[in-house]
């Protein structure tokens, strides 16, 4: 299967923070930059960071999918599981808080996996 990137901005409220998250912690390669925005190669996609100082605060949603409650919005890419294995690992090292959250969140990969999650989380 081939797949064409996407690009994806969105906005952070502290750039510094969310920039080593992506580069370090997520191994993103960093590309272009300014003092406002970050761009970072996502598993092959472009995706953006935008330091804003008016993000939209507002009560977060979700909806049920095969039984577990899957955050709106959200976005991800599928990986094979050996690459979500070692994703997966390199993010409880790092001691990464809602290590639930930010897997289904930013790797949301397929309905099926949720259970495999459960396993890695305990």
């Amino acid at each position: 299967m081939t797949v064409t990137p996407f690009h994806l901005a969105i906005p952070v409220s502290n750039l510094e923070k969310c920039r080593t998250f992506y580069r370090d912690v997520l191994n993103c390669e960093e590309g272009r930059s300014s003092e406002k925005w970050v761009d970072f190669n996502f598993f092959g996609h472009q995706f953006v960071i935008h330091q804003t100082d008016t993000l939209h605060k507002t009560t977060p949603k979700s909806n049920p999918v095969d039984g577990k409650n899957v955050p709106v919005p959200h976005f991800g890419v599928v990986l094979n599981w050996a690459d979500w294995k070692t994703l997966a690992s390199r993010l409880k090292k790092e001691n990464v808080d809602s290590l639930r959250i930010i897997l289904s969140i930013v790797f949301y990969s397929f309905a099926s996996s949720f259970s495999k999650i459960d396993s890695i989380d305990k």
